[in-house]
């Protein structure tokens, strides 16, 4: 299996497609893997193989990657998986797409690396909110208490620490909002349209982000969600250098 090794650290990822290379990141909150893009509304892997060299991975402790529970800096953590897969691959420049979790992930490793990420897609972005706050970190201690059964390797009280540090502040969770106003990266956004992924979330985002480009609505009907992808691969190819 391809993979990426960083101490007890191990990246899974797949390679989709030839051209240009794009990052996916995929939903499925803590447990974001590339399986898990057949739930997305636009499944990247379906409709931009033919225009780009997809590069899709498995979170750590996500489908076929592990780790220990990265308690002190977690987006930090996940932001160096990410670019260690692009490193490793060669890809200097790439383009990045994220679906909910995929989200804040995406917006971490641009905010990071600035001067590696040539245009970002982001697709029902999570965010969090009063009514959903509690909710996520629910569902992610849940999440913690479900792996450690079958992975001695992983200590459930760093887990459940790991959770807290991870969701510890509103909005994007991943960065403030001045940290996204500083986005420089052509970023288009599809606005959630429920309670995980809060349409004031995507909204807000594209706000912040000088220029950035809103497509809405995109989900609500079949027709939508095919100009939304013709949208995003016509945004995309007029953003690859």
């Amino acid at each position: 299996m391809p993979s990426i090794q960083s101490g007890e650290t191990s990246i899974y990822y797949e390679e989709f497609g030839s051209g240009y290379p794009v990052l996916l990141i995929a939903p499925g909150g803590l447990s974001s893997a590339i399986e898990k893009w057949e739930n997305a509304t636009i499944n990247p892997l379906n409709e931009f193989a033919e225009d780009f060299r997809l590069v899709a991975m498995d979170q750590r402790n996500a489908g076929n990657s592990r780790s220990p529970f990265p308690v002190d800096h977690p987006w930090d953590a996940y932001a160096q998986d990410q670019i260690g897969v692009m490193d490793a691959l060669g890809y200097e420049r790439f383009h990045l797409f994220g679906c909910c979790i995929g989200g804040p992930f995406a917006l971490k490793l641009t905010y990071a690396h600035q001067d590696r990420v040539s245009a970002v897609v982001l697709e029902q972005p999570m965010g969090l909110i009063p009514a959903n706050h509690q909710g996520w970190k629910d569902r992610c201690h849940d999440w913690v208490t479900a792996i450690v059964v079958d992975r001695p390797d992983l200590d459930e009280t760093l887990g459940h620490h790991f959770v807290d540090h991870m969701w510890g502040q509103d909005f994007v969770a991943s960065l403030i909002r001045d940290e996204v106003r500083a986005i420089r990266a052509p970023t288009c956004v599809l606005p959630g349209v429920d309670e995980i992924h809060p349409s004031e979330i995507g909204h807000e985002i594209a706000r912040l982000i000088p220029g950035a480009v809103t497509i809405s609505p995109w989900k609500d009907s079949p027709e939508h969600a095919r100009l939304a992808t013709t949208k995003i691969r016509e945004f995309l190819l007029s953003h690859t250098p």
